[in-house]
């Protein structure tokens, strides 16, 4: 991804505290306790989840699965909150340093500095369990799991196009 790109989605996350939060635009497709969730992440991955869902509805008719998975494809980063500059940092890790970064983060999560590796690799299946906790469906749960996965992995999957759909709007956002 461009630098532009990542300079202008952090100045959008430090900012994120001053826009007001369209938590009735989430309650439509949202149970309980996956509004719960939700409200448990950052206000700016709350902010950047409402935009990813605002750019899946634009895409055509929208199954409620994709709308819960676009609300909370990034919800196991509530397990390790990371400061901005962290999630910079590991992008910049990934990009600069892939063999490294893929190795570091698949060390122990107590390593805390590479918990912002850790976390940027595994926050899909951590979405994922935090959803099966809720008893969300089936498709929500496994479209946040592989949210980050190569799209050429699925092909032959059912669903692949509803996890291209999240892929583009997440990429966009």
């Amino acid at each position: 991804m461009a630098v532009g790109y990542r300079l202008r989605q952090g100045i959008r996350a430090l900012f994120a505290f001053a826009r007001p939060m369209d938590y009735d635009l989430a309650a439509r497709y949202l149970s309980v306790d996956e509004l719960r969730l939700f409200r448990q992440m950052r206000r700016n991955e709350q902010w950047h989840s409402l935009n990813v869902l605002r750019s899946v509805l634009t895409q055509g008719d929208t199954p409620r699965e994709l709308a819960v998975a676009a609300l909370l494809h990034d919800v196991g980063k509530i397990r390790y909150p990371m400061a901005i500059w962290q999630k910079s940092l590991a992008v910049v890790i990934v990009k600069l340093f892939p063999r490294h970064a893929q190795r570091w983060s698949q060390a122990d999560e107590r390593v805390r500095w590479a918990r912002p590796l850790i976390v940027k690799a595994r926050h899909p299946q951590w979405s994922g369990e935090l959803l099966l906790a809720t008893h969300s469906h089936p498709l929500a749960i496994w479209l946040v799991t592989h949210h980050q996965d190569a799209a050429d992995l699925w092909l032959e999957h059912p669903d692949f196009k509803l996890l291209q759909r999240l892929q583009a709007a997440d990429n966009e956002n």
